[in-house]
């Protein structure tokens, strides 16, 4: 779903035809589509400034800004010369694919947006027109927004496996995370490589800032701007640790003590801007766990390898335990983990409930411990689903970056003087 925030201030329009939105430009405003001249040419497709205008005033205005003023257009124009780049491309893979994309689909798509700004679609029209922004560049970014999730579904959505083992590393992950000051943030990454590239990312953050600071969603900012792997989540890293962010991006978030916007964030590749909506640290949650301690009363590392390979739980350790006098379980109820010396906790952090953790020494002989429940307060895990999900997504939006520089960096660009 393709999401956008508008202006408010719409004025209303009453008995406008349903019709493709750039026949009704050609009807309304056609001056508004004058080509001025080439700013870029894209494997032989050419950009006007007239189409890099238009689409940086729709930028601001999916930030909510009412009347773009010279300005902001200025400032945000390098965003909006890569957006278009960006499409170009896309739709010559949608040719090459043969994906089309209905006025139908589109025309569904600018129905929910306008639904979402509170809006019919015939206020989303005039917003557009009023703002001196030809609807038929709304149409063309939705086009190939379409197009592009498309493709990547098809030529990627099944390819992609979410495997059990990468559920319990990340959930693993999360649980060793929650042992640290953990940070609430969202992020927009504005994909910047070269020194020249950087100062104007630089310039567009500050305009973007200046809108989110005056009420515009994040989410949707992120959605519009972002390279990052979270765009498709606007934005959204959950609770993060320090060691989780770039340092320069950490160094930031830690200083921060309100809820609110640091000021961009310049980093080797780009530019950061970052929404920090709070933190929380390891004293305010607790874990508790029952376990069951597996151990051999000879020592010997051969024998309990043999349990622990046999063992898928629990109630199979103790069973394993009952029938073999070598063989001892024990258990370990209502633990608290912070009650535990660090090495066990990263052990026990490590695994999921019925798994055994790595063998150690203890009193003598070795051991191992499998985790029967695990309860968290003052904070929750996510659900399997919910990790598969998120894993599922920021592998995909990867690709879909990917293949996306990949085209940019196989084409034929070529910049125009003015």
């Amino acid at each position: 779903m393709i999401r956008y925030a508008l202006a408010s201030a719409a004025l209303a329009m009453s008995g406008a035809s349903v019709v493709p939105l750039a026949a009704q430009a050609q009807t309304q405003a056609p001056e508004t589509r004058t080509i001025e001249g080439i700013v870029v040419i894209v494997n032989d497709q050419p950009i006007s400034y007239s189409d890099v205008r238009e689409r940086a005033s729709l930028l601001l205005l999916t930030l909510g800004a009412e009347q773009p003023t010279q300005e902001q257009v200025q400032q945000i124009t390098s965003q909006a010369l890569d957006a278009l780049v960006e499409e170009k491309l896309q739709l010559q893979e949608a040719q090459e694919y043969e994906v089309e994309v209905s006025d139908a689909d589109i025309q569904q798509s600018i129905s929910e947006m306008a639904s979402q700004s509170g809006m019919t679609r015939e206020n989303l029209i005039q917003v557009l027109l009023s703002s001196g922004v030809n609807p038929s560049s709304l149409e063309d970014q939705m086009r190939a927004e379409i197009a592009w999730r498309r493709i990547m579904g098809g030529l990627y959505g099944s390819r992609i496996r979410i495997s059990e083992n990468q559920i319990d590393e990340a959930l693993a992950q999360q649980r060793i995370a929650m042992t640290k000051t953990r940070y609430n943030v969202s992020e927009i990454f504005l994909y910047a490589p070269t020194p020249e590239e950087k100062e104007q990312a630089l310039q567009g953050a500050k305009t973007i800032l200046d809108q989110l600071k005056a009420g515009a969603p994040f989410e949707l900012a992120a959605q519009r701007f972002s390279s990052a792997p979270t765009s498709a989540a606007g934005g959204d890293m959950g609770w993060v640790s320090a060691s989780d962010l770039e340092p320069e991006v950490a160094s930031a978030v830690q200083a921060m003590t309100e809820p609110g916007f640091a000021e961009p964030i310049t980093v080797d590749n780009g530019v950061y801007l970052i929404a920090f909506r709070g933190k929380r640290d390891p004293s305010e949650t607790e874990t508790r766990v029952d376990m069951v301690r597996l151990s051999v009363k000879d020592g010997s590392d051969t024998a309990l390898q043999a349990a622990v390979d046999k063992a898928d739980g629990c109630a199979s350790a103790r069973k394993l335990a009952s029938d073999d006098p070598n063989l001892e379980a024990a258990d370990l109820n209502d633990i608290r983990l912070k009650d535990l010396g660090e090495e066990s906790q990263q052990m026990i952090n490590a695994v999921s409930e019925g798994e055994a953790t790595q063998i150690f020494a203890t009193s003598g002989t070795i051991a191992v411990l499998y985790v029967c429940k695990r309860e968290e307060s003052g904070a929750s895990l996510p659900t399997r689903e919910q990790i598969e999900d998120r894993l599922f997504g920021r592998q995909l939006s990867m690709i879909a970056e990917r293949s996306l520089r990949n085209l940019r960096r196989d084409a034929t660009i070529i910049q125009r003087g003015s």
